[in-house]
């Protein structure tokens, strides 16, 4: 149903796209397409980076016949996709954001699959000094430090993904008016995936806003550090849910629900507990199966099979 892109949407989904590096020119022209046997999803790039939707798109696949293809872009690009009627599922992590979604009447049966954290990354010699502050004074340091220090950048992804919506929401937690953040000199716009906004960070020597699951798969291959951790406003929760068919009615609804509940299944939540532990040790993503209490959801966002 790609016709029911305009032109510019079609140009600026193309152009996130290929900067993260996920897909071809040719599987955007294609993924529009809803057919019975294809299910189309539209995911944040941490999913996609990692490569734990590459094999969780292969077993699904071997259990049900199924095709699946995904663009992964930020979430705000992800769920504009949805609202589009050019996806079957999205999969985010911005609770606001896909609340509106839902509201909106485009999403339907959300759960809740996983959860990591963000953390604050930057050079190893920290010219900010925010390793030991919390999440809240490591923003406010970085911000002081620019009117000293002219080395002092920080890189934001800027592509209203979700780590983009959390960077605005720890600015505001600092007492800054985002607007007013945005245009200072030592603020860079990357306006790209998370990978793309590490690799422009480590050129810059600058700070970011990273979700640990892409961090893990990029740490190797940078001098960054990681500086923040563990703060209680950087947990990252990540929900699947279908385009509502009542909106957009040429979804694969079936598979869309089994989809969900593949995602919620004994056997993907196993998968979660050690994906990514030959990296770094730690799983990229936490199982969110018996984690409803911490993750600040109900049992039944995390439980409920949909039907």
């Amino acid at each position: 149903m790609i016709g029911k892109f305009s032109t510019g949407i079609i140009a600026l989904v193309l152009g996130v796209m290929l900067l993260c590096g996920a897909v071809s020119a040719d599987r955007v022209d294609t993924l529009g397409e809803h057919a019975s046997d294809r299910l189309l999803i539209a995911t944040t790039t941490s999913l996609d980076a990692t490569k734990l939707l590459d094999l969780l798109e292969e077993k699904f696949n071997e259990e049900t016949g199924i095709t699946v293809e995904h663009v992964a872009v930020g979430t705000g690009m992800a769920l504009e996709i949805a609202r589009n009627c050019d996806a079957d599922i999205v999969m985010v992590h911005d609770r606001v954001a896909e609340d509106k979604f839902i509201d909106e009447g485009f999403g339907a049966d959300r759960r809740v699959f996983g959860y990591n954290y963000f953390l604050l990354v930057g050079p190893e010699n920290d010219p900010a000094e925010v390793a030991g502050l919390n999440g809240t004074a490591a923003f406010i340091a970085i911000e002081e430090a620019t009117a000293e220090d002219p080395s002092v950048v920080f890189i934001s992804r800027g592509d209203q993904s979700g780590t983009h919506s959390r960077e605005k929401i720890m600015w505001k937690k600092g007492g800054y008016d985002y607007e007013e953040i945005s245009t200072s000199d030592w603020y860079r716009d990357a306006g790209s995936g998370m990978g793309q906004t590490l690799t422009m960070t480590e050129e810059l020597q600058g700070y970011t806003l990273s979700d640990s699951a892409t961090w893990g798969t990029y740490e190797s291959d940078l001098a960054l550090v990681p500086l923040v951790e563990n703060d209680e406003n950087f947990q990252n929760v990540y929900a699947v849910m279908r385009v509502n068919d009542e909106m957009c009615p040429d979804v694969n609804t079936e598979m869309a629900k089994k989809w969900i509940n593949f995602m919620i299944s004994d056997e993907v939540q196993d998968i979660l507990q050690t994906f990514g532990t030959e990296k770094t040790g730690l799983p990229h993503f936490n199982p969110g199966r018996g984690s409803a209490e911490v993750m600040g959801v109900t049992l039944e966002e995390t439980a409920d099979p949909v039907v």
